[in-house]
């Protein structure tokens, strides 16, 4: 008897021993933190979450109270815990695809914080420069109301958080739209915007490649051709000016 329990064991280990690699590739996916914008939740995302599920990507899609706490407190509080998970998980790369401020946040978080492993970012339509409808409105009750501590630090002037960030690490793409269904605020906004951001916000200097697609801000982020060149980026590190 106590040998037919010794051989069990045995075959046990061997059984559990070679379902590690498995295990391990799991762990080993890639991992995609999906951050939305201000005033939206974790289901504006959801169309992108689909495709890069469907991709074999792991994917955060991060909710948070966009427009109830400053932009360092979402930063530390969200963007940290949503890294955490994926290097718990054990994943070989950390990627980021962003809606407006959720751009800012990343940027915000990676000023102090290194990622081992970090990999691509994609912004779609970020505020890189601030906003001037956040400066014709800052200040404004109803603007304070409904958008909140974010919406005042969004301005363009050196009192702007965007201001004060550095250049940040990694292999930036950023996709923005050309096309307004906000006449409202695209009469503030200077130059080609998308109802909400100027393409001239949008870029980076670190960024490693830029594309204006016909799109308006609030939901670039369910575009199909938008969600093509996000997995053209993750790839390769490019877009596909073929597509």
């Amino acid at each position: 008897m106590k040998k037919n329990r010794l051989l069990a064991s045995l075959c046990l280990g061997f059984l559990m021993a070679g379902s590690l690699p498995a295990q391990d590739a799991v762990q080993a996916k890639e991992c995609v933190i999906l951050v939305h914008g201000m005033g939206r939740t974790y289901r504006s995302m959801e169309n992108i979450e689909q495709v890069l599920l469907a991709q074999d990507y792991r994917v955060i899609n991060v909710d948070y109270p966009s427009t109830e706490k400053p932009i360092e407190t979402l930063a530390q509080n969200f963007v940290s815990s949503a890294v955490d998970e994926c290097e718990t998980g054990g994943s070989s790369a950390i990627h980021f695809v962003t809606h407006s401020l959720g751009g800012i946040l990343v940027r915000y978080f990676l000023q102090d914080n290194s990622i081992a492993g970090l990999g691509k970012i994609v912004m779609l339509s970020p505020p890189n420069h601030g906003s001037e409808v956040a400066d014709e409105l800052v200040g404004w009750s109803p603007y304070l109301w409904l958008m909140g501590p974010p919406g005042q630090q969004l301005v363009t002037g050196t009192e702007g958080i965007v201001a004060t960030l550095r250049p940040i690490p990694g292999q930036i793409g950023i996709i923005t739209g050309n096309v307004s269904f906000d006449p409202w605020f695209s009469g503030l906004l200077p130059g080609e915007d998308d109802g909400k951001v100027t393409v001239a916000s949008a870029r980076l200097e670190e960024m490693q490649d830029f594309l204006v697609v016909d799109s308006g801000h609030s939901f670039i982020m369910n575009n199909d051709r938008v969600i093509s060149q996000i997995l053209s980026f993750l790839k390769s590190g490019y877009f596909d000016r073929a597509d």
